[in-house]
């Protein structure tokens, strides 16, 4: 028999085990979107296989009839062991591809069975000493109340502070600890034979997980230099993301969740082409508006015209402008750009920035001055998730139209014309239908290959009323860029005559009609997953 004491201790076990259960779920599912893309794909697939293997374990657990304390405490050496190494495995896995989806699934499957099993053999054991009704309830209650702190702690605390390997070891540290207590607290229902065994696995698997706890950053740095290809010379896990940096023989290469952003080696082709030909078309541009680009390398091309009075740059991600300042190889790179007095910073979702009221919001929000700018810049990464597909659509669009001054002009990145030609020509066709003249160009850049970029002119109410009228013509042309800007000297890739051959689109290149990306239908970050697959 287990005295009332011991129960109240078998309570916190569930509560254990139910936060560890949804713990692995968490960490498979974003540890899918961090490698593969497309989260919503990827926690929809996590989930419905882990929900499955949730119900094979419990309908497994029927066929064990003895010996119930000990297979409830195996099976949580059992989970400790695979729930807790399955993240950094997984992450050296990732190369291969060819086997990596059945590891990323089969180890979902196992973990989901093995939870399945914890609590139909727990409740099996309580069963003798509660009401069956107040056993239902308590367990229950208690099973749904770990739900609530695993899904507090672990967007809040756990991938912030720890990361997905130090997360996943933790909790396995856990199951493997209530393996090791119930040893003791279910003492009374263990033969003696092969008691102390039991207990020295326990110890054995604490012992490794503690092992791997403490060389977790070597884990992670070992499976992302194995995933990235370089040597990692800087890491770190926001709330937002993971950044990585690289560091190779020819440069160092900027990766965000596991996604490249540039090579040091070739980015100034990209950054160029994405400043100077707006700023050569808005000519009296003073008033710069930056979205995304927390590198500052966008920064560093609009600082070289001294026209230029103010530089505000909207960037989610405080670890990204830090890096941007504190990284001395980013630092010496943009030429401490973030660190220039014309430059603000406003760490701060650029969606909610443009499409709260700063001046009326009557929250509780952050209000800054709303001036109007005369030039935006748009560096967004590429959309291949809907928390950044959102930023590529017509409310977003025309959202920012309020912060902007009449006929001012965008530059916009729009990832490849070749590679992703559907992506590509949805991206202008949503800015046209918010209201603005599109031009599209491209440029070389070797890390990446043919890459994509779009002109933007807002267009006035009377232009568009006149627009509307089928007898009123054709649309007024957006005016290409004429020459570079006298004051700018010195570029690595751009000069008058190559910056006008980035508006020669090939015939492998040319416009397609595609519908328009709305906030409640993301059509756009599917086309960028069909497009891309794997590669992007």
């Amino acid at each position: 028999m287990i005295d009332r004491a011991p129960l109240g201790l078998l309570y916190v076990n569930v509560l254990i085990i139910a936060t560890c259960g949804l713990v692995y779920e968490l960490v498979a599912g974003t540890l899918a979107s961090y490698l593969l893309g497309d989260s919503v794909t990827q926690f929809s697939l996590i989930i419905g296989v882990y929900l499955s293997a949730l119900g094979i374990g419990a309908w497994l657990s029927q066929y064990i009839e003895d010996r119930l304390a000990r297979t409830f405490i195996e099976i949580e050496l059992a989970l400790a062991l695979i729930g807790g190494f399955s993240t950094p495995l997984l992450f050296l896995a990732f190369p291969l591809v060819d086997w990596f989806h059945v590891l990323l699934f089969g180890s979902v499957v196992v973990i989901g069975i093995l939870v399945g099993l914890e609590l139909p053999l727990l409740m099996r054991i309580l069963k003798e000493h509660l009401d069956f009704s107040e056993l239902v309830s308590r367990v229950l209650a208690f099973d749904y109340l770990g739900a609530l702190f695993a899904s507090l702690l672990f967007p809040i605390f756990l991938v912030p502070r720890l990361g997905l390997t130090r997360t996943a070891i933790l909790f396995g540290l856990l199951n493997a600890v209530v393996g090791l207590w119930g040893t003791y607290l279910l003492r009374p229902l263990l033969a003696n034979r092969g008691i102390e065994g039991l207990r020295g696995r326990a110890i054995l698997v604490i012992g490794l997980l503690v092992v791997g706890f403490i060389k977790a950053d070597s884990i992670t740095t070992l499976s992302e230099e194995n995933t990235l290809g370089g040597k990692i010379v800087y890491a770190d896990t926001s709330p937002y993301q993971r950044i990585a940096v690289t560091q190779s023989d020819r440069g160092f290469q900027l990766y965000l969740n596991g996604h490249l952003q540039f090579n040091s080696v070739d980015e100034y082709r990209y950054h160029e082409s994405l400043v100077h030909p707006l700023m050569s078309v808005c000519s009296d541009a003073t008033r710069i508006l930056v979205l995304g680009g927390g590198d500052g390398l966008a920064v560093r091309e609009i600082l070289k015209y001294s026209r230029v009075e103010s530089i505000t740059l909207v960037d989610l991600d405080p670890a990204m402008t830090r890096l941007a300042t504190g990284f001395e190889p980013l630092a010496k790179l943009n030429a401490r750009a973030l660190s220039d007095p014309k430059v603000t910073v406003i760490n701060r979702d650029a969606f909610v920035w443009a499409t709260e009221d700063n001046a009326d919001s009557g929250s509780d929000a952050p209000r800054y001055d709303t001036p109007r700018y005369d030039a935006v810049v748009i560096d967004f990464p590429d959309p291949g998730s809907y928390s950044v597909g959102k930023l590529y659509t017509t409310h977003f669009y025309t959202s920012l139209r309020r912060h902007l001054a009449p006929h001012a002009g965008m530059a916009i990145q729009c990832t490849s014309p070749l590679v992703a030609p559907k992506s590509y020509w949805c991206i202008l066709h949503t800015l046209r239908q918010s209201g603005f003249d599109v031009t599209p160009y491209h440029a070389s850049v070797p890390t990446f290959g043919v890459w994509g970029f779009a002109l933007a002119r807002q267009i006035g109410a009377e232009e568009a009323d006149r627009r509307a009228d089928p007898d009123a013509g054709s649309d007024s042309p957006w005016i290409l860029p004429p020459s570079l800007a006298p004051e700018i000297a010195g570029l690595r890739f751009l000069n008058d005559a190559t910056m006008r051959g980035l508006f020669h689109l090939p015939q492998d290149q040319q416009s397609l009609e595609m519908p328009s990306n709305r906030l409640n239908d993301q059509i756009l970050v599917r086309l960028y997953d069909q497009e891309w697959g794997g590669r992007g």
